[in-house]
């Protein structure tokens, strides 16, 4: 914004007044006209001056008497203007101004604002522009800086301008509202300012979310993004703190690393993660955790919330509760599996699958269950073929019950046993063979 200037020819608008101007009251024994001229605030004002003219000069009898001394009355007022000092026309101010781009701006309370202020002097002569602050509101601080050297004047050469840095500090503690006050060069010029501040002002701690209440099911981590932002004049080493009931826990991370403090700087904001675990064993509904970040002058306080839409488990089991069995190599033998839905929400997609020794086969009907209610079972049967190759001894072969939201594994042993056929097969051999003996020494026995 420019200072306000006057840039008026002095000169030539009295010589303009003369010479149009023919009507003059001569009644009255002295004339008078006005300058105008700056003050340092750059607020009009005039000054009177008297032009005294003798008595014989006025008393006139005709008209070219009279037109004459209308004449000599122009020529006293243009030798009385030009006898006036350049000052008193300008004012000395007049061709020295300051400047800055942004002269009304809205900022929240306890911001810094900078201003680049230019000094412009337009005169031919080098201006000390004695630099202060009129008007600051009460509580305000600023500062006055040029090439980092803290300033209270600034010289400035002939058709030249120079620069410095204003920074006003506006208090945390102040209200909402509009608030003016001007850069002054004592004596040269002025140059006024306006803060909108946008919001009531306040001095403490505040603690905030955008997204305060998460849902999820009982096995779920919920991870909130909080910002604690220290409203005051001081660093403060904030202590964070939650209320939960047993079998919760509640983590707090600053820049990625676990921690139970916070360190925030005067106006500063830090951000916060909070993770959030419920117990194992919780029951759908409605959980307030607040948690708290407290110093011994301020604190603040935030009320999260999860809720808990039911627990999901699953448990793969038999209806006898045996886990073992047994088979002969190369035989296929059929097992009853039961699928239990142990947790208070219904499961969708169960699949089921097994994890058994090399050549084996295991095959399930159904191979998956598509809904299965809370608190309800279901059974599954399971046909397991061993390998012809297996030899007897105790396998382990793990069968898996999974749905998105859970899953469950049983280990099953199989006992491998040799096939019934092979022991009647020994037994025959050794039957022909006590026969054949027989038979030897019934027909050579008596020889």
């Amino acid at each position: 914004m420019h200072t306000q200037r006057i840039y008026p020819n002095v000169y030539a608008f009295l010589l303009t007044f003369c010479m149009f101007r023919p009507k003059i009251d001569l009644r009255f024994k002295r004339t008078a006209f006005f300058i105008p001229f700056l003050n340092t605030f750059n607020n009009y004002q005039t000054r009177q001056f008297i032009i005294l003219l003798p008595e014989n000069t006025i008393e006139c009898k005709n008209v070219k008497h009279r037109i004459m001394k209308a004449n000599c009355l122009k020529l006293i007022l243009l030798l009385l203007v030009g006898l006036c000092p350049a000052s008193m026309i300008y004012g000395a101010q007049g061709g020295v101004f300051l400047y800055t781009p942004y002269t009304k701006i809205s900022v929240p309370p306890g911001q810094t604002i900078t201003y680049s202020v230019e000094v412009h002097n337009n005169t031919s002569a080098v201006q000390n522009a004695a630099i202060n602050i009129v008007g600051l509101p009460k509580g305000w601080t600023y500062s006055l800086k040029a090439d980092s050297w803290s300033i209270t004047q600034l010289s400035v050469l002939p058709k030249d301008q120079k620069s410095f840095t204003l920074k006003v500090d506006v208090p945390l503690k102040v209200n909402k509202g509009v608030y003016r006050f001007s850069v002054v060069a004592a004596g040269l010029a002025q140059m006024p300012l306006t803060v909108i501040i946008s919001e009531q002002g306040t001095y403490q701690t505040a603690f905030s979310t955008d997204q305060p209440n998460m849902e999820g099911n009982s096995k779920a981590s919920f991870t909130f993004n909080a910002n604690l932002k220290n409203q005051t004049d001081a660093q403060q080493l904030y202590s964070l703190t939650s209320e939960y009931q047993r079998g919760w826990s509640v983590i707090f991370r600053v820049n990625a690393k676990e921690t139970t403090s916070a360190q925030v700087e005067p106006n500063g904001t830090q951000s916060v993660t909070i993770e959030i675990n419920p117990p194992a064993n919780v029951k759908a509904g409605k959980y307030k955790i607040p948690v708290h970040a407290a110093t011994s002058t301020t604190s603040a306080s935030l009320d999260l919330e999860v809720v808990i839409t039911g627990t999901y488990d699953v448990e793969l089991t038999t209806p006898e509760g045996l886990l073992s069995t047994d088979i002969t190599a190369g035989s296929t033998k059929k097992m009853n599996l039961l699928v239990k839905n142990t947790g208070t929400s219904d499961l969708s997609g169960i699949s089921l699958k097994a994890n058994a020794p090399a050549d084996w086969e295991v095959t399930f009907e159904p191979a998956k269950v598509n809904v299965l209610a809370a608190g309800s079972s279901t059974t599954v049967v399971a046909t397991m073929k061993a390998s012809r190759k297996a030899i007897p001894g105790d396998y382990i072969t793990k069968m898996t019950a999974s749905a998105p939201e859970a899953t469950s594994t049983a280990e099953f042993r199989v006992t491998v046993k040799t096939s019934i056929l092979w022991g009647w097969l020994g037994i025959l051999i050794i039957a022909a063979v006590l026969g054949g003996v027989y038979y030897l020494f019934r027909k050579y026995g008596r020889r």
